[in-house]
């Protein structure tokens, strides 16, 4: 989608949203339309934090586990609600990711509920992501696991170096990617509804 087109996005899908002055709690109970999947250690203080602001800044409503949950909480089923509901989800790839659970058990998830994914792979190669058993995780998490990231490493995304690459750059290329994917998510949904209208005829 051109930059243009982007910039006018359709007004009736943005005023489904309220406005960015709302209060911040907002945050926490608005069902989610991006979950932001990612390696805390590697990327929440650069690329995952610039994308969530850039996001939120749009009207849209990402979930950012930092962002979107408070102190008493329950962790899984906060995560697990907000990645069943969501209607996209970002996985951003970095070096640690694969040695966390938690990553690979939102992965996994993501696509065992079919969800639109856009891969970011930062400052790491596709082939070089794999999961690893040191035998304390079950083997049916490590075949869910093993499953998941092949079918993630196999789905075009961005790729970017922190080294040379420019921040500002890949937030605004994975915005743009994630507003035409939710235009067309919305556009599919609105085809059904029409499909599914009975015609009356005379």
């Amino acid at each position: 989608m051109h930059r243009s087109a982007i910039a006018n996005f359709p007004r009736q899908f943005l005023r489904q949203y309220p406005s960015i002055q709302a209060p911040i709690v907002n945050r926490v109970t608005k069902p989610c339309d991006v979950f932001i999947n990612h390696r805390g250690i590697d990327t929440k203080r650069t690329v995952v934090t610039l994308l969530y602001d850039h996001l939120f800044r749009l009207n849209l409503h990402p979930f950012l586990d930092n962002k979107n949950m408070k102190p008493g909480d329950k962790l899984f089923d906060n995560i697990n609600s907000a990645i069943r509901k969501c209607k996209v989800g970002v996985t951003v790839f970095s070096p640690r990711y694969c040695e966390s659970y938690f990553c690979l058990h939102e992965l996994a998830l993501i696509m065992e509920s079919k969800k639109k994914v856009i891969p970011i792979f930062c400052d790491i190669k596709p082939s070089e992501l794999r999961v690893l058993n040191d035998g304390k995780c079950p083997t049916e998490d490590i075949r869910r696991f093993r499953w998941a990231l092949e079918e993630a490493k196999y789905t075009v995304g961005l790729t970017f170096d922190s080294l040379k690459g420019n921040w500002s750059e890949v937030v605004t290329s994975a915005s743009d990617i994630i507003i035409e994917t939710l235009v067309e998510i919305e556009s599919e949904k609105q085809m059904q509804r029409h499909k599914s209208t009975p015609i009356l005829r005379a």
